[in-house]
């Protein structure tokens, strides 16, 4: 069965993986010149191509964001920066020979893609060398029957299309290449110069600018931090506010690691307004919000957080002004809607986010209106007659993207196969529209929100429907200790390994030493003595109600 993927960033080399451990044949289209995706830094910008900043620093810890089956080395830090993502990437495609499957240079346009239906392997490694260009994705005429897709190469060399067909695709395209550029009024007659953080690189050639940046997502913050060490003022403007929450939590430990557990997740789900009243006064601990004039409406949950350790810092010694909304522009400055107005403004740089779609697929395939699409499980279209096409990355979770995306690759190709059936048409509607009601009753209403699930909710509901979703009440009479690691511990991807399809046997030793390979980069000098981890603040409460459950059960037992 040959598959193609299109697109070799982070879902696309985990999707030529699951293929191959499923004995499928992929073949990955990749428009630029190495693997990927947005992590691979560019020095020059690329229409439709996304980059992270010169200095990105990835926001979830290493243990959180790898592979299941791939455990970053311990020696990288814990919070890597894009160079050591590169790097992972690289050494994952190297140890699986991801490479041999992927055709370099090769772009979407809106026209189609065929492979022949009699492409040997061989063929398939032969035209990677070729640099050909993808014109459109489409359903075979025999669809209905055989669920082929259509697919037109166009070599660039020699201008010549050749069609080929494939059993099944995984669109791998991501959502952070196509720019949204708001409408403000004025900004046509604004003389400075301006840009999208998309083009955002570096800060060389900012010096002694005073620079406006729109939007507090986590591109808005980033910049605002690195341009505030070189400008001579940086102006941050925001809507709403915004919640930030730092890397770092409490005793130094990752965030993500500390907090984001089967048992915190429950916990939040049963009490959402005292967890969330508890994280805001935690984030208020750090600094008070509404002193540093970024206090939103909303609360902590309601929107998607920014993540970023220097903001209130670079704030607090005056180099970033938090400013309101953007009312208008004029010549050489910006009137905000409080009334006050900045002028001699050199620069500014639009953080408005990213509008996504599938341009090169066939027209009606799949409608994406002002960011929303109606995929099951946010990835298969349910009036699909046969379910061979996937769309894999097309989500923000609250946490690392790169295990969600291996999760959604290991569904998709065993429904590919047939081993696992989708549920009725009219089932996956209901899923889809429950998930919207959720989500408008859950978040602030913007574009910015129309793809959100969380972490572990979503991997749960992947892991149920692939058959790999951990039974803990069988686990805690088998491997009591691998049972609490898994749920009062951090919800590491490695737990959906421990059984079910793709089963691997180094997943529990991987769970128990997660906590080694998190602190190991940060044992640079010897103390003499072993360093005791200290646990997050939620240690006495998960002690506590562990006591309750279990004075209850007893209490309940003897009462028989």
């Amino acid at each position: 069965m040959k598959v193609a993927i299109i697109g070799a960033g982070a879902s696309g080399l985990t999707a030529i993986k699951c293929c191959l451990d499923e004995g499928l044949v992929p073949t990955c289209y990749e428009r630029s010149e190495e693997l990927g995706g947005l992590w691979n830094y560019k020095d020059d910008v690329r229409p439709g191509q996304g980059s992270v900043m010169k200095s990105t620093v990835i926001n979830t810890s290493k243990e959180m964001m790898c592979y299941s089956d791939f455990p970053i080395p311990a020696e990288f830090p814990v919070f890597m920066h894009n160079k050591y993502v590169m790097q992972y990437f690289k050494m994952y495609a190297k140890q699986f020979g991801l490479e041999n499957y992927i055709q370099f240079s090769t772009e979407m346009h809106i026209n189609s893609l065929r492979l022949t239906g009699t492409a040997t392997l061989k063929i398939l490694l032969k035209m990677r060398r070729k640099h050909v260009k993808i014109v459109s994705l489409k359903r075979s005429k025999e669809f209905s029957s055989t669920g082929q897709w259509d697919i037109t190469v166009k070599h660039k060399t020699t201008g010549k299309e050749e069609e080929h067909v494939y059993d099944a695709v995984l669109v791998c395209t991501g959502h952070h290449a196509d720019v949204h550029i708001p409408q403000f009024p004025g900004l046509d007659r604004f003389r400075g110069k301006v840009l999208h953080s998309h083009d955002f690189r570096h800060t060389a050639g900012y010096e002694g600018k005073r620079v406006l940046i729109v939007g507090i997502g986590n591109s808005g913050g980033d910049a605002a931090v690195e341009l505030s060490r070189v400008a001579s003022q940086v102006f941050l403007s925001t809507r709403r506010g915004s919640w930030i929450l730092n890397r770092v939590a409490d005793h130094g430990l990752p965030l993500d690691m500390a907090n984001l557990s089967r048992f915190t997740t429950t916990l939040a789900s049963l009490m959402p307004n005292l967890a969330q009243s508890f994280a805001e006064g935690q984030l208020n601990k750090k600094f008070d919000h509404a002193l540093y004039s970024l206090k939103p409406k909303h609360r902590i949950f309601q929107q998607h957080p920014m993540v970023n350790d220097d903001l209130p810092n670079r704030i607090a010694c005056g180099a970033i002004n938090i400013k309101s909304n953007v009312m208008e522009f004029t010549e050489n400055g910006v009137q905000f809607d409080d009334g006050t107005f900045v002028d001699d403004i050199d620069v500014v740089i639009l953080a408005t986010g990213y509008v996504f779609g599938f341009p090169f697929m066939e027209k009606g395939l799949i409608d994406v209106r002002q960011n929303k699409v109606e995929l099951f499980k946010y990835m298969f279209a349910p009036e699909l007659e046969r379910p061979t096409l996937a769309v894999v990355g097309c989500f923000q979770p609250i946490g690392a993207i790169m295990p969600i995306c291996e999760l959604q690759c290991r569904l998709a190709t065993r429904v590919f196969k047939g081993d696992v059936t989708l549920p009725s048409k009219d089932e996956m509607w209901s899923d889809i529209r429950t998930k919207a009601t959720i989500m408008s009753h859950k978040y602030v209403e913007c574009q910015r929100h129309t793809i959100q699930v969380d972490f572990i909710t979503f991997l749960d509901e992947l892991a149920q429907l692939n058959g790999c979703k951990p039974n803990f009440g069988a686990m805690f009479l088998r491997d009591p200790v691998l049972a609490w690691k898994c749920i009062f511990g951090p919800c590491t991807p490695y737990q959906f390994r421990l059984e079910g399809p793709g089963r691997w046997k180094g997943a529990r030793a991987a769970i128990m030493t997660q906590w080694d390979r998190t602190l190991q980069p940060l044992k640079t000098r010897p103390l003499g003595a072993e360093v005791e981890v200290k646990g997050s603040s939620l240690g006495f409460l998960k002690f506590l109600v562990v006591f309750v459950g279990l004075f209850v059960l007893l209490l309940s037992f003897c009462m028989q």
